[in-house]
């Protein structure tokens, strides 16, 4: 059985919004299936990540075992939580990456001389992709918002919508 136009519009809406809509941020699990313990090289964790302005970082542990607190360089070299700017013992805890700026993360109750440290590095978002299309139509100083793959996406949008308004019989 065929599908009807008003299904394949419906698709076809659906794909449009998918496309439309930004992708969410990235959850990044300090120490991933070892999480925030001991004896972990966080280091070498952190430079196989890259972290974007939006990202989340979270720490998973033993509530009452270890707690995370954010400080400034001197507090991370040192492993001192003086003049913290946050502090969490939750056990699962969801920190969101604001700034593109470096950040540093230790465990305040002497686990930071074990190792329980961490600093990432936060970079601004990228910028979109431009389309191969736009690139040909305009030059760089007549470009608008709405030129390149965002211009296509929106009317996709609006066809799908006057589809669904006008039913079949438009078509």
């Amino acid at each position: 059985m065929p599908a009807s136009p008003q299904l394949l519009a419906f698709f076809l809406l659906l794909c449009t919004a998918a496309s439309v809509f930004p992708v969410s941020a990235t959850d990044h699990i300090v120490g991933a299936n070892r999480g925030w313990n001991p004896g972990i090289n966080y280091t070498l964790w952190a430079n196989n990540h890259t972290f974007f302005v939006g990202d989340l970082i979270s720490f998973r542990y033993q509530k009452n075992q270890y707690n995370v607190f954010e400080v400034n360089q001197s507090g991370y070299d040192n492993c001192t939580t003086e003049g913290a700017f946050g502090n969490w013992s939750s056990g699962k805890d969801f920190i969101p990456l604001n700034k593109a700026q470096r950040y540093y993360f230790i465990c305040g109750n002497g686990q930071c001389f074990n190792g329980m440290k961490v600093t990432i590095l936060v970079h601004p978002l990228p910028p979109p992709p431009s389309s191969p299309l736009a690139s040909k139509d305009s030059s760089p100083s007549s470009a608008t918002p709405w030129t390149g793959s965002r211009q296509w996406q929106i009317r996709a949008l609006l066809v799908s919508l006057a589809l669904i308004w006008f039913g079949s019989d438009w078509i």
